[in-house]
């Protein structure tokens, strides 16, 4: 007879193989059929409202990692929450104005910038309609590669930084700086792009290594100093590695608080910092080197000093930022080049002077290097002061230098006329630093960065000479050219552009359109005026989001719980935001800051298409499916930089899903004839394994909630793997196989079993909803129960049961498990032996030994002689007897392995092979087997099952 169709083996149609890439899309459907979001709005009414406000990402071309990892995480916490009982809003959107798009619409144009002002090239309102079109268009390729992600949220109403109501609400928050009294226009150097032919604020510059020239320059004296009233030729020596700079210098800063020394040279006298002299005469190879006097710097203020070829001299003037690590000790200022220069030039009275125009090119007065490009004109202002004697040395230097975050080419200081934020005016810097400490930052250290670009930064430079984002809301009088910028005014274009198409209302009507009627001029009271051309900086735009969405929004609240994306956005859109809500609301726009970091190859570089380790999302999912981009997600501590999903970590991640899988499956496979409601047993009538099982699930569902409540998400990927791999697989599932296959099935302890089974499945489906997204779906559809909800994501996390969760029982099973290890490592060695096969070939005996000093709560002997049934079942062994106060046989080769108490004091295991025959239905061996004729095969547990049924 085939006693194999009289087991109850597992059934499911839940497949063994997930077939994510082609099963996924179906799951999408579904939940839209489902409309899925509104049902969790609709069930989260009356919950508390928990917020994460999405940053926006810039809508230009397909999603990367990057933007694939940021998605995901935020989905991780608007699930968890809602799972925790939160009602978690999630409202996506996208930043939408800027130079990116700009670009590629002047590519499609053909507008090259470099010979065209492309804000004259064509209509505004055409240029703008171009834009518009061209960020739609990736809007809804993001907005479809984000939902093929799994991630839920309100899709259809995303908020866009270019709809004109939130257009409308910027130059609202505009004018309130302006009404703050700390929006001023004012010559300053900034950072240029000249490629774009744009200001950048410092969120657009990015630090890259970049080789440039390193010169030793001498600036002579007008006068002999009075220190060295004989010496010959006196010079002060600088050092730069920007001599584009030198045609621009006006002074030169000293140290005061160190010590310089005068040096002669070959019949002249070098003055130089005294710990810098020996560098120097190093890197010029100077031989006959004589150190004449040394003297504090503070001496050497307003001595005077000539240009090394203009017709021009300056001054010396004392500065703390003159640093001792690198050069002369002597910096050159060129107040139009750089922001200490600047503030050093404007506290001497220098004016601020830029011979560089839009282009980066030297203006016509700028002798011998006219039109010349700043980076042309190095190496031959370098020849040039060789030519001239002034040249001491020079040598190449490798240093981090700003590029533009858009084009990536280097960028330069030059002063121009922008539009600036005030730091310190009006306490904004004082304000945001005190704002900050009342934020939770994680990780941590992320504090500790803002506050110091907070506390180290200039003034903002807000102001960008495009035309693809928002008007600066300011008049020019055609008169006298006095600037008419007043909070008054703002407003009513604020109501212009509510009642029309947003900003595209600046540029359709004429200036008179736009001022409330009878305007005038407070300096000549003319009447004519002229708009502003300058645009806001788009992290002016995406740091308004908090009052344009978070209070416009009826579902919404301000401010939000959680703000979370990338570490570069302390100096980005963090940074934005909390300035633009502390300027206008004295308060930060979010309680909770979540940064996570880069994304690396394996040797810890950034992806980059040059290193050709560059891994696009859309292939992942293509292979892969989603879900295993999302377990990748989890898998790794976001803290830090992030290694890319190459090939031997999805190989890993693969193994990883394939286990919780098919745990999954084998849990629904002996649930295939269980009804909870009609078969479930009651706590105390569970069996003893049932109830470590259990114990264990309420462990792993304590340690998975507080991983998700603190955002701890590779926790939670170890917290399930490890229940799956350890608990399950190897342990539970394993020893209960006998009872839930061999039973009858109605048997009091194969329900035991498939009740534990149930909840622990119930449990798990939902532990791992917010991670694994469209498989929980998928094994929640074959979970058994008629009244169960629509989705899995539409029920909350399970709650630890505190009648599961008790120490002494905790210790029990601690102990219990010693011991079936020391059982284990016996089974081994008898496989090792060829004494049996399978554990259930052995017949193990305990000899259990009095241990003074013991802990008697944990007492060998009524803690396994109380349980000697479960400890057959626990070992997967056919026999076992316990033995107190026995001494074990002596080991004998080819009949018994003895193990004594190595690791458990007072045990010793004795196995040798079961006695009696296999039973063919069950495969436990017995002394029973064959003394039935009908079945001899049968053991007298499988025999009256067999007749029963």
């Amino acid at each position: 007879m085939d006693y194999k169709a009289t087991l109850n083996l597992p059934k499911t149609d839940f497949p063994m193989r997930a077939h994510l890439p082609r099963r996924e899309p179906e799951f999408l459907e579904r939940w839209k059929a489902l409309d899925i979001y509104r049902r969790l709005r609709e069930r989260g009414a009356g919950r508390p409202l928990w917020l994460l406000h999405d940053g926006p990402p810039y809508a230009n071309g397909p999603i990367h990692m990057g933007t694939a990892l940021n998605k995901v995480l935020k989905d991780f916490v608007v699930k968890s929450r809602t799972m925790a009982g939160f009602d978690a809003v999630y409202v996506p959107g996208w930043d939408c104005h800027g130079l990116p798009i700009e670009h590629q619409v002047d590519k499609t144009l053909g507008l090259d910038k470099a010979t065209v002002d492309v804000r004259q090239a064509m209509d505004p309102t055409e240029k703008r309609r171009l834009c518009r079109e061209y960020a739609l268009r990736f809007i809804d390729v993001q907005r479809e590669e984000f939902i093929r992600l799994g991630v839920f949220g309100d899709w259809q109403n995303p908020y866009l930084t270019m709809a004109p109501a939130y257009q409308a609400v910027i130059v609202r928050e505009f004018g309130r700086f302006v009404g703050r009294g700390i929006v001023y226009k004012g010559l300053k150097p900034v950072h240029w792009c000249m490629s774009c032919k744009t200001a950048l604020a410092q969120a657009e510059v990015e630090y890259e290594e970049m080789t440039s020239p390193s010169v030793w320059v001498k600036f002579p004296l007008v006068e002999p100093h009075p220190e060295l009233p004989d010496a010959p030729k006196q010079a002060l020596l600088i050092w730069t590695t920007t001599p584009w700079t030198l045609p621009a210098n006006l002074a030169v800063a000293v140290n005061p608080n160190e010590e310089y020394v005068a040096l002669e040279v070959g019949g002249e006298t070098w003055i130089v910092a005294a710990s810098l002299a020996d560098e120097l005469a190093k890197v010029a190879k100077l031989r006959d080197v004589r150190r004449l006097r040394a003297f504090e710097g503070w001496k050497l203020k307003q001595v005077q000093y000539r240009h090394p070829w203009i017709d021009r001299t300056g001054r010396v003037a004392p500065a703390p930022f003159v640093a001792m690590d690198v050069g002369t000790g002597l910096v050159h200022i060129a107040p139009g080049h750089g922001e200490e220069d600047y503030e050093l030039g404007r506290s001497l009275g220098l004016p601020v002077y830029n011979p560089v125009n839009d282009d980066g090119r030297f203006i016509p007065e700028v002798e011998h290097f006219a039109g010349l490009t700043v980076w042309e004109a190095d190496p031959q202002i370098i020849e040039y002061l060789r030519t001239i004697g002034m040249l001491v040395a020079q040598r190449p230097i490798t240093h981090t230098y700003p590029h533009c975050w858009r084009c990536k080419n280097p960028t330069l200081f030059r002063a121009t006329e922008q539009w600036f934020i005030s730091m310190d005016r009006d306490g904004l810097r004082r304000q945001a630093l005190e704002a900050i400490r009342g934020v939770q930052w994680i990780p941590a250290w992320g504090e500790a960065r803002i506050t110091n670009m907070i506390a180290a930064r200039p003034d903002w430079t807000i102001s960008r000479q495009r035309v693809w984002g928002v008007p600066i809301v300011a008049f020019y009088c055609r008169g006298c050219g006095e600037v008419l910028l007043d909070e008054r005014i703002i407003e009513h274009v604020v109501g212009l552009m509510r009642a029309g198409r947003g900003a595209d209302e600046w540029y359709l009507r004429e200036a008179h359109e736009l001022l409330p009627p009878g305007t005038a001029c407070r300096r000549c009271g003319g009447a004519a005026f002229r708009k502003e051309t300058d645009i806001l900086d788009v992290w002016f735009d995406s740091g308004c989001s908090h009052a344009a969405v978070l209070e416009t929004r009826p579902e919404l609240r301000w401010p939000a719980e959680m703000y979370l994306e990338g570490s570069d956005q302390h100096r980005g859109w963090f940074h934005s935001s909390l300035l633009e809500a502390v300027g206008t609301r004295g308060a930060p726009p979010y309680r909770i800051v979540l940064t996570h970091g880069f994304l690396v190859d394996g040797e810890g570089r950034k992806m980059s298409k040059s290193l050709g380790n560059v891994i696009a999302p859309q292939d992942v999912i293509a292979k892969h499916g989603a879900e295993v981009l999302r377990l990748w997600v989890a898998a790794e501590d976001y803290t830090e930089d992030i290694r890319l999903p190459e090939p031997e970590i999805m190989t890993q991640l693969t193994e990883a899903y394939r286990r919780i899988r098919n745990t999954c499956r084998f849990l629904l496979g002996n649930l295939a004839d269980f009804d909870p409601a009609r078969d479930a047993v009651a706590d105390e009538d569970l069996a003893g394994l049932d109830g470590w099982v259990l114990l264990r699930l309420n462990r792993t569902i304590e340690r998975v909630r507080k991983a998700y409540e603190t955002y701890q998400f590779h926790l939670v990927y170890h917290a399930l793997q490890n229940f799956c791999a350890v608990d399950l697989s190897a342990l539970y599932l394993d020893i209960t196989k006998d009872r839930l296959y061999c039973s009858r099935a109605d048997a009091p302890g194969r329900r035991s079993a498939q009740t534990a089974c149930y909840r622990v499945l119930d449990a798990l489906v939902r532990l791992m909803a917010p991670v694994l997204t469209f498989t929980a779906e998928e094994v929640w559809d074959h979970m058994p129960g008629a009244d169960k909800a629509e989705s899995v994501h539409l029920m909350d996390f399970p709650e630890p049961d505190p009648a599961w969760l008790l120490e002494d029982m905790e210790r029990t099973w601690e102990r219990l498990l010693e011991v079936r290890s020391e059982v284990s490592r016996a089974l081994e060695q008898a496989r090792a032996a060829k004494l049996i096969g399978a554990g259930l070939d052995a017949r193990v005996t305990l000899y259990l030994q009095d241990v003074p000093g013991g802990d008697r709560h944990l007492d060998l002997w009524p803690l396994l002689s109380e349980r000697e049934a479960l400890l057959r079942e626990l070992f997967i062994v056919s026999q076992l007897q316990l033995l107190s106060g026995s001494s074990a046989a002596e080991p004998s080769p080819g009949r018994r392995v003895v193990l004594g108490g190595q690791r458990v004091a007072g045990l010793t295991v004795e196995v040798e092979h079961a006695r009696g025959a296999k039973c063919e239905r069950c495969w436990v061996w017995s002394e029973a087997v064959g003394r039935d004729p009908e079945h001899p095969g049968l053991c007298e547990r499988c025999l009256p099952i067999l007749r029963g049924s």
